[in-house]
């Protein structure tokens, strides 16, 4: 098939700059001068070819665009990319129990990491062995070290009838460093401006080429410190009221409140600037939180290649690392349904007869802590070769997750039963904010564990080739079939199963599913300038039956200068196995209890309660049309521009029930079994939240449209080097999701985009990168009644934020390449927001701002 000329174009400047951007690029050689030419799979397909074009939008960011980010650590370098979006998770401000800690994923178009496929070398792996938010399974990338990454591709439109489920929003493709001569050491040091924050990295990568094959090995090192919420300032307190924003402290305080005669009574001696009008002591566990958590990753990587002869190949790919890191909050949290008493023999007990402790906190225990280690491996083995023109490939692979969270007695872990003896004996002082003695602590302390496996079996085989002739014309088909198994099992200690350990959010689940797929792709060049793709799926799942995807794409080269892409495709995303098989799993959620305020006058604050949720094995899986159209112009070599127009349409939605529905329709009611209230006081008619039930749903649908901006531009400066300019910029025109339109609204802005310059001289180079978030609304639930209003009401804006890095680097041999750096060059805040009273209570968006400060690094490259 003859290639337009401006694919050529586009080649020569995608290999020239700066985070290119385009997947369709051509050789400058014709084929068909070239006796054999090596044929490669690009992300997006499965069709072997020449070139790496193809009618699907690609950014690429090679391990020189990688180098020139400055960051060390995959998730920080993937939040900058405008393509991401809400959803996407990391282990910033992340200390939950009832999420991954230590973990980090992408969310493409803002729909979710559980809608985003990665890959690594074009396979799937398997899920983190804890989910993030309960039930968002997800592959960490804190498991693929920056070292040993060659490339990155960020496939952005629909790709199931490609890759089966999961990527209903694309794909992000990590293509390990491979063919390796020789041994490169890295050595790496940087710290956040005096915050105590810093990382360190080392690496080594070696390989050797021989005739008879190839070999590589990484071993990758890497730690941070911890960022405290204590050194944030106003950035790590929940009473943001100062500043602005809202009072989130705790009604769980110390000292508490009582039930005196089945009257709320507040502890006496709670001062008078924590006492609340309904009765609550409130507590600030903001500085107790750990804004970025201290973690220490060692990894290793083999990629090995043996010729078994002139077209048949066995290799094998074995891949393990051992994360460990730290994560914890506040003192346990003590509720009514701990049920704790105090008889009137107690020799502290004011109040000289018996009475029922309502909301307290063991400080004096101390904040309670995890430590977290995650061990995985990863083993690929196969063969492939040529047979007849036909490449073809076999392969296996085995994965395996195992992550644990252990408490021991000195990291604040309260068992209710041993406290309520040490109450009973009058040894334990719950009165007055009293610090108890180390000896009474240690009896009421304990040690506990949680457990979690995600295990993936697969076995793919598939062949790549010309199909047949027509007209002169080569059409080129890829077929293939799949089988896999996956299992998960979160176990959470016995005692939080047994209610003794408060204050917590565990979870529990159990799952398991095997899968078999086949699919088969064609690429069809209609005329010389016009090539149409057509792909499908069939899948086939255990649990919830069978699903057929096809995708439709072209490019035409419609003159030397331009050309247009598109794509049409269905996509599907299986339910997770922890949205199947959760077990009984809590999290808690500031609101106002409105039904009570307005009843009895009281809890007329937004306080936090407790949501308890439980798997739904009757969810059906989610669905998707997605289509992409685009063109690139590119008037010379030095110079392009590409647009490209998406759009994203998903049913049955799979989420949490709305906890605003759940309220509104329960909790008006002392006898709900949904919305579970404690005893209403004497003279009252509802009694205080105790939990609220809720599950997993098929909502209606999430869609989300908007429009992807490239561009580059090469110049030559006589004398002087060379400069270049990157940017990529996508616009959010529509993001709807269960008939709520979430555009520009929470965690959702508008506008975002990466500018990059790099000037080369010589042995020398600098970067400057600028990375921009738009504006959004800020606080969704603007009155905090649990129930979202943001279409009915507007709120303040939460600001753009604009943050400029800048690095350089000289090589002054062979051997020998110094780096330095300094990321938020001029130490930009995040940009203040009252939050959602959700995840959001410290005066800005967890998972949108980046809360660091001006960081330095340096860096050492050697070379041997």
């Amino acid at each position: 098939m003859k290639r337009p000329n401006v694919l050529r174009s586009a080649c020569a400047i995608a290999v020239s700059l700066s985070l290119a951007p385009i997947a369709f690029v051509a050789q400058a050689a014709d084929a068909s001068a070239e006796a054999k030419v090596e044929r490669i799979e690009v992300t997006g397909s499965r069709i072997k070819r020449t070139d790496i074009e193809g009618p699907s939008p690609v950014q690429s960011l090679n391990k020189e665009d990688i180098a020139n980010m400055g960051f060390d650590n995959l998730q920080q370098l993937l939040e900058r990319m405008p393509a991401n979006g809400a959803g996407a998770f990391s282990t910033r401000g992340n200390s939950q129990d009832s999420t991954a800690n230590g973990g980090a994923s992408i969310s493409l178009r803002g729909l979710g990491p559980d809608a985003t496929l990665v890959l690594i070398n074009g396979r799937r792996v398997g899920t983190s062995a804890f989910a993030e938010g309960i039930t968002n399974s997800f592959v960490d990338i804190n498991n693929i070290p920056v070292s040993a990454i060659e490339r990155i591709d960020i496939l952005k439109d629909g790709a199931s009838a490609i890759y089966g489920s999961d990527a209903i929003a694309g794909v992000v493709n990590i293509v390990l460093r491979k063919d390796i001569e020789g041994i490169e050491v890295n050595l790496g040091y940087g710290d956040d401006n005096g915050t105590g924050y810093d990382e360190t990295t080392a690496s080594v990568v070696w390989g050797v080429k021989a005739d008879k094959g190839s070999a590589s090995i990484i071993l990758d090192y890497f730690t941070n410190g911890t960022l405290s919420a204590e050194d944030m300032g106003q950035f790590g307190t929940a009473n943001q009221s100062p500043y602005g924003g809202e009072d989130f402290r705790s009604s769980r305080g110390f000292p508490g409140y009582f039930y005196v005669n089945g009257v709320k009574t507040i502890d006496p001696d709670c001062p008078a600037d924590r006492a609340t009008a309904s009765g609550s002591c409130v507590f600030d566990y903001g500085p107790y939180n750990l804004t970025i958590p201290g973690a220490e990753r060692v990894g290793a990587i083999g990629q090995f290649d043996y010729n078994l002869g002139d077209d048949l190949t066995a290799f094998l790919e074995l891949a393990v690392q051992h994360n460990t890191s730290e994560a914890g909050g506040a003192p346990t949290p003590l509720d009514e349904d701990a049920g704790l008493t105090v008889p009137g023999s107690h020799p502290n007990n004011p109040f000289g007869q018996d009475i029922d402790i309502g909301r307290y906190r063991t400080v004096d225990a101390g904040a309670r802590r995890w430590d977290i280690e995650s061990d995985s491996m990863r083993l690929v083995a196969g063969l492939r070769g040529i047979t007849n023109d036909w490449d073809w490939e076999f392969s296996a692979q085995k994965g395996r997750s195992e992550s644990s969270q252990t408490g021991d007695r000195s990291q604040g872990w309260v068992r209710t039963d041993y406290l309520q003896t040490e109450i009973d004996a009058g040894n334990y002082n719950p009165f007055g904010g009293t610090i108890n003695s180390q000896d009474v602590i240690d009896r009421i302390t304990t040690s506990l564990v949680r457990q979690g496996v995600s295990n993936i079996t697969s076995y793919d085989a598939s062949i790549s080739g010309q199909a047949f002739t027509i007209a002169d014309r080569d059409i080129m088909m890829a077929a293939g079939a799949e089988y896999r198994e996956e299992d998960v099992s979160d176990v959470p200690d016995e005692q939080f199963q047994r209610g003794l350990i408060f204050g917590t959010e565990a979870v529990s689940a159990q799952a398991a599913r095997d899968q078999y797929a086949a699919y088969v792709e064609f690429s069809i060049p209609i005329t010389d300038d016009f090539e149409l793709q057509v792909a499908g799926r069939y899948d086939n799942y255990s649990d919830f039956g069978s699903t057929t995807n096809p995708k439709v794409a072209f490019i035409w080269g419609v003159t030397d200068e331009l050309t247009t892409r598109g794509s049409w495709s269905t996509g599907f995303r299986a339910p997770s196995l922890a949205q199947i098989g959760l077990g009984p799993s809590r999290e808690s959620t500031f609101f106002i209890d409105t039904y009570r305020c307005a009843a009895d006058g009281v809890d007329c604050t937004a306080l936090d309660y407790n949501t308890e949720f439980a798997g739904n094995s009757e969810l059906e899986a989610e669905e998707s049309e997605t289509w992409n159209l685009g063109m690139i112009w590119a008037p010379s070599q030095q110079f392009d521009v590409g647009f490209d127009v998406f759009s994203i349409t998903q049913d049955n939605k799979i989420d949490k029930q709305p906890l605003g529905d759940i309220y509104t329709a329960n909790c008006g009611q002392q006898n709900s079994t949904v919305c579970e209230r404690l005893t209403p006081q004497n003279g009252q008619t509802l009694g205080p939240i105790s939990i609220i039930h809720s599950s997993f749903v098929n909502l209606t649908s999430q869609e989300v449209q908007g429009v992807d901006v490239s561009s580059h531009y090469g110049l030559e400066l006589d004398g002087y080097g060379d400069l270049k300019f990157g940017l990529e910029y996508s616009y959010l025109h529509n993001f709807e999701k269960d008939n709520l339109d979430y555009t520009g609204e929470y965690k959702f802005p508008q506008h975002r985009w990466l500018a990059t310059t790099n000037w080369r001289m010589d042995d020398f180079a600098a970067n400057v990168n600028f990375s921009y978030i738009g504006e959004f609304e800020d606080t969704p639930d603007i009155d905090f009644d649990g129930v979202l209003d943001f279409e009915d009401n507007t709120s303040r804006a939460v600001e753009s934020q604009l943050l400029v890095d800048m690095s350089g680097s000289y090589r002054f041999n062979d051997t020998v390449k110094l780096s330095v750096g300094v990321n938020n060059v001029f130490d930009e805040s995040p940009s203040f927001a009252i939050g959602d009273g959700d995840s959001d209570l410290y005066g800005y968006v967890i998972s949108v701002h980046n809360p660091m400060g001006r960081y330095f690094y340096t860096k050492v490259t050697m070379n041997f």
